[in-house]
C-alpha cells in the first residue's frame, strides 16, 4: 500500500456517523468538541462555518469540502449573528436511525461524516493537518462530486443498504479530501504534506513499503536519486523529523498494532522489522512509545490489564 492508506489502515477509522443537514431559512447550529475528524461538503446552497480559535469564519458554497481535525468546537450557520441552537439536541430529535438526513426543507444541503480513529497515535495523521483544511478550487470540487452525489442520493432515497453504502462513501470522501488538502495547502510540515513532493514521497513510500530494511541516509538517498545531505535537509524541512526518526516511528507504530492485534510474541514482531535483539527492540519501542510492549499490549487491552 502507499504511505497515506498505509496510517489509514493503521489507525482503523471508523464512522460514527454518515449523513447530512438540509436546512432552510434563518438557522444556526453549535457543534461542542469532538473526537476524530469531521469532514462535510457543500451539496447545493452556502453557509457560514466559524472555529472556535480561528479569527476568520469561512464562507461555504457549493462543491466545498472541509475538515475538521483538532476536535474545536465550531458553528455553521447561514448567519452567524444568528443564536446557535445545540446541533446535538437537533440530531437527537430528529435523526431515525445512526445514518441519516435532518431535513428542513432547505437552501443548504451538505453530507459528509464524523471519523473516529482506534488507538492513542492518531497525532501521526491529525497533527500534520491545520484547524480547518478547506477544499474549494473547482477543479477539486469537480473531484469531489461524483462521491457527493452518490452519498447524496443514498441518504435521501434510503434504499436497502444505504446505510452500509453511505459509510463506505463517506470514507472515500475523507481520503479524496485529504488527497486534496495535500494539494490545496501545500507548505505544510509533516509525513502527509511530504507526500506531495515527488523526492520526499518515495523516501517515505520506501521506508514504508519495506520497514524492516537496513536503511541508511545513503542508501535512502540512492533510492531517490538525491544526494546524502540534500535528503537530510529537505526532509528534516518537510517531514519535520530526520529519516531514521521517521523509520523508527513507523516501525514502532507497526509494532503496537501487531501486539495488540495479532498473536505474535515480541521477538517475531522484532525481527520482522529489523531488529536482531529484542532488547534493542524493547528499548526502541520505549524511546518511541512512551511505555514497554508489555505495558502497552496492558494499556491497549479492553479491560486496561
Amino acid at each position: 500500500m502507499d504511505p497515506l492508506s498505509d496510517v489509514l489502515s493503521l489507525l482503523k477509522p471508523s464512522s460514527y456517523m454518515a449523513g447530512g443537514f438540509d436546512v432552510g431559512g434563518e438557522w444556526a447550529l453549535q457543534f461542542h468538541q469532538h473526537e476524530g475528524i469531521k469532514c462535510y461538503a457543500i451539496v447545493s446552497g452556502q453557509c457560514w462555518l466559524a472555529l472556535e480559535g480561528v479569527p476568520e469564519p469561512v464562507l461555504l458554497k457549493s462543491g466545498d469540502c472541509f475538515l475538521l481535525p483538532r476536535g474545536l468546537p465550531f458553528r455553521i450557520a447561514s448567519d452567524l449573528s444568528l443564536p446557535p441552537v445545540n446541533a446535538l439536541d437537533v440530531l437527537r430529535k430528529r435523526r431515525e436511525g445512526g445514518i441519516g438526513i435532518i431535513n428542513d426543507g432547505g437552501n443548504c444541503f451538505m453530507v459528509g461524516g464524523h471519523f473516529v480513529f482506534n488507538g492513542k497515535h492518531t497525532g501521526i495523521l491529525l497533527e500534520a493537518l491545520p484547524p480547518i483544511a478547506h477544499v474549494h478550487k473547482e477543479s477539486d470540487r469537480d473531484t469531489l462530486r461524483w462521491s457527493l452525489q452518490r452519498l447524496a442520493a443514498e441518504l435521501r432515497e434510503q434504499r436497502p443498504g444505504h446505510a452500509l453504502i453511505a459509510q463506505h462513501m463517506a470514507h472515500m470522501m475523507l481520503v479524496q479530501a485529504l488527497r486534496l488538502v495535500l494539494a490545496e495547502e501545500g507548505g505544510g510540515v509533516g509525513w502527509l504534506y511530504a507526500l506531495a513532493d515527488p523526492q520526499i514521497g518515495g523516501a517515505i513510500g520506501a521506508l514504508h513499503a519495506e520497514p524492516a530494511q537496513r536503511w541508511t541516509l545513503e542508501r535512502l538517498a540512492q533510492h531517490v536519486g538525491m544526494s546524502r545531505s540534500t535528503l537530510a535537509l529537505k526532509f528534516k524541512q518537510t517531514v519535520g523529523s530526520s529519516p531514521m526518526e521517521y523509520l523508527t516511528r513507523w516501525r514502532m507504530l507497526l509494532a503496537g498494532d501487531r501486539l495488540v492485534h495479532s498473536n505474535q510474541p515480541v521477538s517475531t514482531i522484532a525481527q520482522s522489522l529489523g531488529y536482531e535483539s529484542d532488547s534493542a527492540f524493547s528499548t526502541a519501542f520505549k524511546r518511541v512509545m512512551g511505555c514497554s510492549p508489555r505495558q502497552y499490549v496492558r494499556e491497549q487491552s479492553p479491560s486496561g490489564a
